[in-house]
């Protein structure tokens, strides 16, 4: 194991850590069964500490005007990274999201290695697994492969070490992979075939390259993030505190969502965000706020790996903003306006030029990356993200995964966080947010229900 340098776009992640949003990714997996902990163990050593980046720390660079750098932690123990603990009684959700959420408000130490593993106890009868793993160690996309590594397809684990066999290349997440083929065969299609169809250029990222080629959409792309004025105030925004609020939705069959999208001649991303931006919608009317015609930006990653290409942990996304008509009460009207506004993300650049903004921006000096930053944190409301799960059940140190959910950090000033989220079968919405602006995230997720109830009889009318 070497030091290495960060990337640009991986410094700009760590960068944006400030004390009032912890630039995490943070997952918890539910288990109906009591995972054993030195089993536990035992596969993170074997299949987790494979990767370079979960036994190296970042350092300052000894040059000056140079990118931080990955070094080796010599003092690397398991022990400071895996944690076990035990929910009190009830040992329901309501106590595993209060246990999230402390979490979730917790700095990892910045000494070691950035990431953190509790396997929490007493939850329903079986148990729960958190992950912490900061940003500038990859994002979503990687970080679910990475989380994949760790499982299998059925109960019976293998722990056989064929390091000899599948040497790692540096900072490669495939080869790696090659250890638990059959279950990566099982749980994880190609970019081609992921769960989410909205938003092409998730699914085809290289249509997003073949758009930056076109000079002048380009150039647009970047006037309108450079001129883009500042988002509509609401309950959302606001000063930002330490504490932050985690809740989830009860998962919502897929089946469902597939036929209100057909229905209504849309995709899952239409009915989703129509769901999602409704629950804003009625959760700003309960704080008595006036919403009649106003949009509200949210801030969408877009994976820019190109299709079939081998995936390596780091950041390789960018960002596009679409306005959320949160001023349209009419369900049916709501999702056609969303579908018409989406429909025009997929023929702009506009992520590839944000993903080379970041990568300026990280290489820049601090003041200016800062500016940088809160530009976009100013001109957006939430971080709204969905990452596809295995569509089949998943095991890890044999017992079966039966839920999960996940959260990305909102950089700046952003102060609510919407995550979507696909698992055998069915979909999860998750809510991050600042607890002095939303105290009471849950709401968003009662109010996601009920409007997805909406769309569920509007489809069969």
């Amino acid at each position: 194991m070497k030091t290495e340098t960060l990337s640009p776009v991986d410094a700009a992640w760590l960068h944006m850590e400030d004390p009032t949003n912890l630039m995490m990714v943070t997952t918890v997996l539910m288990f109906d069964e009591v995972i054993d902990f030195e089993l536990l163990k035992t596969t993170i050593e074997h299949r987790l500490l494979k990767f370079d980046r979960f036994r190296q720390r970042v350092v300052d660079s000894k040059q000056p005007f140079s990118q931080p750098q990955w070094e080796p932690d010599p003092h690397f123990t398991l022990s400071a990274h895996l944690h076990r603990i035990a929910l009190p009684a009830p040992g329901d959700q309501a106590m595993l999201e209060e246990m999230v959420s402390d979490l979730m408000s917790a700095p990892l130490d910045a000494t070691k290695p950035l990431w953190q593993f509790h396997l929490i106890e007493n939850y329903n009868g079986g148990c729960a697994l958190l992950m912490r793993i900061h940003h500038c160690i990859a994002d979503g996309i990687a970080l679910v492969q990475v989380v994949l590594s760790l499982t299998d397809a059925t109960s019976e684990t293998s722990l056989i070490n064929k390091t000899a066999k599948n040497k790692q290349r540096q900072g490669a997440v495939s080869d790696f992979l090659d250890q638990a083929t059959a279950m990566v065969n099982s749980t994880i299609r190609t970019t081609e075939t992921l769960l989410f169809e909205g938003i092409e250029t998730i699914i085809h990222p290289s249509r997003v390259v073949d758009l930056a080629k076109q000079g002048a959409m380009g150039a647009v792309a970047t006037g309108k993030l450079a001129f883009m004025g500042a988002d509509a105030q609401t309950a959302f925004k606001g000063k930002l505190g330490v504490t932050k609020r985690a809740a989830w939705s009860t998962p919502i069959p897929l089946a469902q969502v597939k036929a209100i999208s057909h229905a209504c001649n849309g995709t899952i991303n239409d009915v989703l965000m129509t769901a999602v931006t409704g629950a804003l919608r009625r959760y700003l009317q309960g704080r008595d706020e006036t919403i009649n015609s106003i949009n509200i930006r949210a801030v969408i990653p877009v994976n820019l790996r190109p299709p079939k290409a081998p995936l390596e942990l780091g950041n390789k996304f960018g960002l596009v903003f679409l306005e959320l008509p949160i001023g349209i009460e009419d369900v049916s009207a709501r999702f056609i306006e969303l579908k018409k506004r989406m429909d025009a993300i997929k023929n702009s650049p506009e992520a590839l030029v944000a993903f080379g903004l970041l990568n300026t921006v990280g290489a820049a000096p601090s003041e200016i990356e800062r500016a940088v930053v809160d530009l976009f944190a100013t001109r957006a409301t939430t971080v709204m993200t969905n990452v596809p799960g295995p569509r089949d059940t998943i095991y890890l140190a044999g017992k079966a995964m039966s839920g999960s959910m996940f959260w990305v950090p909102q950089a700046g000033r952003l102060g609510l966080g919407v995550s979507i989220l696909s698992y055998a079968g069915a979909i999860t919405l998750g809510i991050a947010a600042d607890v002095g602006l939303i105290p009471d995230p849950k709401k968003i997720i009662d109010e996601f229900h009920a409007e997805f109830e909406q769309l569920m009889s509007m489809a069969q009318a």
